[in-house]
C-alpha cells in the first residue's frame, strides 16, 4: 500500500482545474461499444478506475488511440465476444464497478452481455436489480451462475415497453438506455435519473444517431434505431472534485479558486456550502472562494432547528459529497445533522476524525452529528487507512487542516477517483509526500 505524509496547517492559495467526471467517464467509455465507427472523447480523467476500465475495453478488441492528455478514439468494429467468458474476464471484471455498464451496449448490439459481480469501494450495498429487471422488461432472459458470481442477459430481438425503475439508479439507468437505444420500438422509462452525466450520455447517444428525449427529466423516452454512428464527446469536469475543492478551501482558510466548473451543472452543489457558512463566489465560469478569517457559521432551519444534510437522487445533494461536508462541519460555528440515506457504510470513517478531535456523534450507520470547534481547537494529526474514495479525500482535507503531521495508508483508494492529487496539491502549496508501498 501507498502511503501519503500531510503536514498540516498550512493556508495554500492559487488555481485548481477540476479533472474530468469519473462517474460520466464510466458511462460514456461504455457506449463505444455501440458503434463499429469511431468514438472520440476528450477530457477523460487519468485514474486508476477509468484507465482499468480503457484496459478491459482493449481486451474486449475494441481500437484505442491515445490522441494527446485526456483524449482517446475508440473504434469497436471487431469486438471478441468470446473474451466475455473467459478466465480472464471474470477476474478483470469483479475488480472494476463501472463494469456492469459494457453490459447494456453489449445487449443491444450484439444480442448478449455478461457480467462477474462487481467490486468497488466497500460502502455497502449497491444492488444490481435495477439493470437487470430493465434488460428482462426489454425482453432479455437473465441467469446467473451462483458459484462463478456470474451474471448474463441473452436475447434474440429487444423490444421497447413501459418500465417504472424502482430506484432512480444513474448506471441503472445508464445501461438500461444504451440497450433500448437498439431495441425495435419505443421504450418509455419513468423514474430514470436525471443527472448531468447521465444528461451527457444522452446527449451523445442522440449526437450517434439514438432518438431519446426528455433528457434531463425522470421520463425519458427512447425510439429504438437500427444503429449508431461515430461522434466526438467532451466530458463535463468532476463536480465531486469542485466540492472536494471548496472544502479544502475553507478548512485550510485559503484563498482559491476552481476553475472551468460548468456552474450550469452544479445543482444543489454551491447552495449546501453556502449553508454551511462558506462564501463561494462565482466569476465567469470560475467559482472563487476567499479566505475565511474568521471561520464560518452554519446556518439553522428557519424555524431555529438544526440544519440537517442529506443526500437525494438529482437534483438533491449527491451522496459523494456528505464525507467532505462532515469534515467541514468539524470547524464551522454551529451544528448539523449528516444524513446519509443511501450507503450505509459511508459514515464509518468518522472514527479517525475523532481521534483527530472532531466532535462527532455517530447515531446510527446513516446519521452522525457534528459539533463544530470555530477553528478554536485545531484537528490533531494522526495516522490512519483511506476505506475508499470519499472518504479517502476527506481524510486528507482533515489532515491538511490538521496541526502535525498525519500519516495516510492505502491511498491507491484515493488514486482510484482523484488525478495527480499530490502534485496539484503541491502546486498550490500543501506539503504532502506520496511514499511508494513495498
Amino acid at each position: 500500500m501507498g502511503t501519503f505524509k500531510i503536514e498540516g496547517g498550512h493556508q495554500l492559495k492559487g488555481s485548481i482545474k477540476p479533472q474530468g467526471a469519473k462517474n460520466e467517464a464510466l458511462q460514456i467509455l461504455c457506449a463505444v461499444l455501440l458503434t463499429p465507427e469511431t468514438v472520440t472523447i476528450n477530457n477523460i480523467p487519468d485514474i486508476i478506475d477509468v484507465n482499468k476500465l480503457i484496459a478491459l475495453l482493449g481486451k474486449l478488441g475494441v481500437k484505442i488511440k491515445k490522441l494527446g492528455q485526456g483524449s482517446y478514439s475508440f473504434k469497436a468494429d471487431e469486438v471478441n465476444l468470446q473474451y466475455l467468458e473467459s478466465a480472464e474476464f471474470k477476474e478483470d471484471g469483479k475488480g472494476l464497478r463501472g463494469s456492469i455498464m459494457i453490459v447494456g451496449p453489449l445487449l443491444g448490439r450484439f444480442g448478449k452481455g455478461y457480467i462477474p459481480k462487481p467490486g468497488g469501494d466497500k460502502i455497502g450495498r449497491r444492488r444490481l436489480d435495477t439493470h437487470f429487471e430493465g434488460f428482462i422488461n426489454l425482453g432479455a432472459k437473465f441467469r446467473y451462475n451462483r458459484e462463478d458470481y456470474f451474471y448474463g442477459v441473452e436475447a434474440e430481438e429487444l423490444k421497447g415497453t413501459y418500465m417504472l425503475l424502482d430506484e432512480a439508479s444513474v448506471t441503472g439507468t445508464a445501461n438500461i438506455v444504451m440497450a433500448a437505444v437498439l431495441a425495435k420500438g419505443q421504450t418509455t422509462i419513468y423514474n430514470a435519473a436525471c443527472e448531468p452525466y447521465l444528461q451527457q450520455l444522452c446527449k451523445m447517444l442522440n449526437r450517434m444517431g439514438a432518438k431519446i428525449s426528455g433528457i434531463g427529466s425522470n421520463m425519458l423516452i427512447i425510439d429504438g434505431v437500427e444503429s449508431l454512428g461515430g461522434t466526438e464527446h467532451k466530458m463535463l469536469p468532476d463536480m465531486i472534485e469542485i466540492g472536494s475543492w471548496i472544502g479544502l478551501a475553507a478548512m485550510t482558510k485559503s484563498e482559491l479558486t476552481i476553475e472551468d466548473v460548468s456552474w450550469d451543472d452544479l445543482g444543489q452543489i454551491p447552495t449546501v456550502f453556502r449553508k454551511l457558512g462558506i462564501t463561494v463566489e462565482q466569476q465567469g465560469d470560475d467559482i472563487h472562494i476567499p479566505e475565511h478569517k474568521d471561520g464560518y457559521q452554519i446556518q439553522n432551519f428557519i424555524d431555529g432547528s438544526i440544519l440537517t444534510i442529506a443526500d437525494a437522487p438529482w437534483p438533491g445533494f449527491t451522496p459523494d459529497l456528505l464525507s467532505i461536508v462532515l469534515v467541514i462541519a468539524t470547524q464551522a460555528r454551529g451544528e448539523v445533522l449528516i444524513h446519509q440515506k443511501m450507503f450505509e457504510s459511508r459514515l464509518f470513517f468518522v472514527d479517525k476524525l475523532i481521534d483527530m478531535g472532531a466532535k462527532i456523534i455517530l447515531c446510527d450507520p446513516h446519521r452522525a452529528t457534528v459539533i463544530g470547534h470555530d477553528f478554536k481547537s485545531q484537528l490533531k494529526a494522526t495516522t490512519m487507512t483511506s476505506p475508499d474514495i470519499r472518504a479517502g479525500i476527506s481524510l486528507l482535507i482533515a489532515a491538511l487542516s490538521a496541526k502535525g503531521t498525519s500519516t495516510i495508508h492505502n491511498i491507491e483508494q484515493i488514486d482510484r477517483g482523484y488525478e495527480d492529487i499530490d502534485e496539484r496539491l503541491r502546486a498550490i502549496g500543501a506539503k504532502i509526500e506520496r511514499v511508494p508501498g513495498n
